[in-house]
């Protein structure tokens, strides 16, 4: 008798503890959304910040009930999304947080990046050392000699469940999946076609078609920038990014051949998170292997040099003197939640030091090097210290270095880097990085570049974009890859002076030139703005826009883009019923960044929500 006495009051204890805990966590989801409602300049955000931080204080099952809480009154996701999302996530925020220190650069660059309410600070001091100095060597002159073709293609994000006829209108961060059945073949209005659609991912047949005419142009070699998962991420576990990483690079092989590649933000499970520490148990050692064994089967080359620890490589293309670095820029994404430390890991892994080595290796011996990577140096998504201490080599190795080549964004863009950028001019511009939209056609049609190369410098000579137009009704039943722009073609002709020769390099000069015509012609400009998405919802862009893009387009060190932080409007699409939408803003591609999206979409929701209220 005293037994059961003892068992029940010992559940009725129990019990009383998980009310009381729950009446906590509704206690600080109340407190932290005013927060977020009050969150109008980076000293509110600190507040906010601390809220957090206290949640994070009382555990981490504590605080992704706490961000679930919050997700779930202001409505940014479905359900389902904000848990999925928020459970993978939610450890490596729970260690940001914990240890945050308030005030700190750390966290008013979190402030920046995730609601855009604080200033950049400033770039911290740290000087690279070198083995040996800066040789006088110049960029060679083009040889004269018969380009190579190469192929530059990235993002494809293919969806393995994609279903045709299924729903491209749907609540979810991405459609064309019969989530219920009102998005079900039998029962949607808005049927997607087989090859793909702007709200969806890619279809496998879609990589099919594209690897058909990448193989048709026959090229030296292909490079890959990165994302080969699909973007159900409230999803993704690391069966699931396997699945998705063999079944790409095992056709990229049987298909196109060499291609050499770059590990993307969303090819791993939770997206965008490297530790900087290889100890920490969510290293994701399991992506870094798998993408090892990937490189030395698509690159059929026995001497890479691989630092499986964080995801790069190094390999020199047979009968030739060009070196392939593929780096891991996700370490320097603002969305890798693990950098958040105060002081910042400066040189994460030592991945700035392995670069010199392997170009310090390039210079010795004569040889020309491309960076490829996924997130391109100077865009606001970069850190904004470790694309500076980036671009120191950059500069030391302006000689070396004949290209860099980038993704991420899914537009098409470039940027340039100087040895002077409070002289930003044609003569002071030292490398060139080439920014390429994506295969997935969310951000307009499916494309894929192919370069003209010198093939003793491995000088670009000139490139041609091609896309499979969307628009087009013949898209559905076989999608046709054509020539959609030349740089040389379509830019070469309105700078002063014109360049045209078909030998010629299109340098760091020729773009800065290129640059220039734009302010003088703003026509130019608005060319290259429409073909940034391949003429898909082409938004407006004049006056200080145009002059803060140009400003981007000179700006490889991300601290000289002219970016200033601003609040972003992830309103969904489509206005499901009950919701509040704002004006719209400039869609971004970072609509499936993970918890620091669905952070972005909290903060401005609660904004419109608390403009709303009565005062007083």
């Amino acid at each position: 008798m005293r037994l059961n006495f003892l068992l029940l009051a010992f559940g009725l204890s129990a019990s009383l503890r998980g009310v009381q805990a729950e009446t906590q966590v509704d206690q600080s989801v109340a407190s932290i959304w005013d927060d977020f409602k009050n969150t109008v300049d980076c000293g509110a955000c600190q507040i906010l910040l601390g809220s957090i931080k206290v949640a994070a204080g009382l555990g981490e099952n504590f605080m992704i009930d706490v961000f679930t809480g919050l997700c779930k009154i202001s409505r940014v996701e479905d359900p389902d999304v904000c848990a999925g999302i928020i459970k993978k996530e939610g450890p490596a925020l729970h260690d940001v947080f914990k240890d945050l220190q308030l005030n700190s650069d750390a966290s008013k660059t979190l402030c920046a990046s995730l609601v855009g309410l604080c200033k950049q600070p400033d770039v911290h001091s740290y000087n690279l050392t070198f083995p040996s100095p800066k040789p006088k060597t110049v960029r060679p002159p083009p040889s004269g000699k018969t380009p190579l073709k190469v192929v530059h293609f990235s993002d494809t994000h293919v969806d393995l469940l994609y279903e045709p006829e299924s729903s491209y209108k749907c609540s979810k961060p991405i459609c064309c999946r019969s989530w219920s059945d009102e998005y079900s073949p039998e029962n949607t209005a808005y049927p997607c076609g087989p090859f793909g659609n702007t709200k969806c991912d890619a279809p496998q047949i879609l990589q099919e078609s594209l690897h058909a005419a990448i193989a048709d142009i026959n090229p030296e070699f292909s490079i890959y920038t990165g994302d080969v998962v699909a973007r159900d991420i409230w999803l993704v576990d690391e069966a699931e990014a396997l699945k998705a990483l063999n079944a790409t690079y095992s056709a990229m092989e049987k298909d196109i051949g060499t291609v050499y590649a770059a590990i993307g933000n969303h090819d791993t499970a939770p997206l965008n998170l490297f530790p900087t520490d290889a100890s920490n148990k969510a290293d994701p050692k399991w992506a870094y292997s798998a993408l090892a064994e990937d490189w030395y089967g698509l690159t059929g080359v026995s001497s890479v040099k691989s630092a499986d620890q964080f995801a790069s490589y190094s390999a020199v293309h047979p009968n030739s003197n060009l070196r392939i670095i593929s780096y891991n820029s996700i370490f320097y994404y603002v969305f890798n939640f693990y950098m958040y430390q105060e002081p910042m890991e400066k040189d994460p892994r030592g991945q700035f030091e392995w670069l010199i080595k392997e170009l310090q290796a390039a210079e010795d011996a004569g040889q020309r090097a491309w960076l490829i990577s996924h997130i391109p140096s100077g865009i606001p998504d970069h850190f904004r210290d470790h694309s500076d201490y980036f671009d120191q080599i950059v500069q030391r190795y302006e000689a070396t270095i004949a290209g860099l080549f980038y993704g991420h964004t899914h537009r098409d863009g470039f940027q340039i880097a100087y040895s002077d950028y409070n002289d930003r001019d044609w003569n002071t511009a030292t490398a060139m990085g080439y920014i390429i939209p994506a295969v997935t056609p969310t951000e307009g049609s499916p494309s894929f570049r192919v370069y003209e190369i010198d093939p003793v410098t491995f000088g670009v000579l000139d490139y041609t974009q091609y896309i499979a137009n969307i628009s087009d009704p013949s898209f559905q039943t076989k999608p046709e890859w054509l020539p959609y722009y030349s740089a040389k073609a379509d830019y070469g002709s309105k700078i002063s002076p014109p360049l045209t020769d078909p030998q010629a390099e299109i340098s760091p000069a020729f773009w800065h030139n290129v640059t220039v015509a734009m302010e003088r012609d703003p026509t130019v400009f608005q060319d290259y703005w429409a073909r940034r998405v391949r003429g898909f919802e082409v938004e407006s862009c004049n006056g200080d826009c145009m002059k803060n893009e140009i400003c981007l387009l000179r700006a490889a060190n991300a601290q000289y883009n002219c970016d200033k932080p601003k609040s972003l409007d992830f309103s969904k699409l489509d206005g499901q019923e009950g919701e509040i939408l704002p004006e719209k803003e400039p869609r971004t591609s970072c609509h499936h960044a993970g918890m620091a999206t669905l952070i972005s979409k909290m903060a401005h929701q609660a904004r419109l929500e608390g403009r709303k209220e009565p005062e007083g």
